[in-house]
């Protein structure tokens, strides 16, 4: 059975890592897919190298994808309001987006790097809300910090508790 309160104040310590260094730095070490992102590692601690690989791999899938399309189709607009029914500016954002989901898709299922949150990350590029080149490394520098510090963690763990803990005995079979 999966512990609630374990699972959710891990998520956060996860969470108050890249707080400090969004605060500390002014760069969008916090953005919403990074949410799913740290509730996963939570919730499922393994720390394999793979997943690590396969969950940075993805939002980099995403934030090029989503940079691509916005700056070919949408540069300049930005979903920070509603656009007007049948505007140019919505048009171009929703074109830019679907662009962007679907190249998104297709290159996570061809890389092997299928992390469903990379989805939103590439959303909030192409939409125009974290656009810029500075922004997007930003999106990668973050999700790396947080699969490395997660890694850390569960390094230190092991070491304490070895394989005591049942998720790291299962591993070791």
């Amino acid at each position: 059975m999966r512990r609630p309160v374990g699972t959710s104040l891990y998520a956060g310590l996860l969470f108050t890592v890249l707080g400090a260094i969004a605060w500390g730095t002014g760069q969008p070490f916090v953005f919403p897919s990074l949410g799913p992102s740290a509730f996963l590692l939570a919730f499922d601690r393994r720390s394999e190298r793979d997943r690590a690989a396969r969950i940075v791999g993805s939002h980099l899938i995403g934030g090029v994808a989503g940079i691509a399309a916005w700056t070919v189709i949408a540069d300049g607009a930005a979903l920070t309001a509603t656009p007007p029914a049948f505007s140019p500016e919505g048009f171009r954002l929703a074109a830019s987006a679907t662009v962007s989901l679907v190249a998104t898709s297709w290159a996570m299922i061809a890389t092997d790097a299928v992390h469903a949150p990379a989805c939103a990350t590439t959303l909030i590029v192409s939409l125009g809300l974290l656009s810029t080149p500075i922004e997007v490394a930003s999106i990668v520098a973050s999700v790396t910090v947080l699969v490395g510090f997660h890694a850390g963690v569960i390094l230190i763990f092991k070491g304490i508790v070895g394989d005591a803990h049942p998720i790291y005995r299962a591993e070791n079979r």
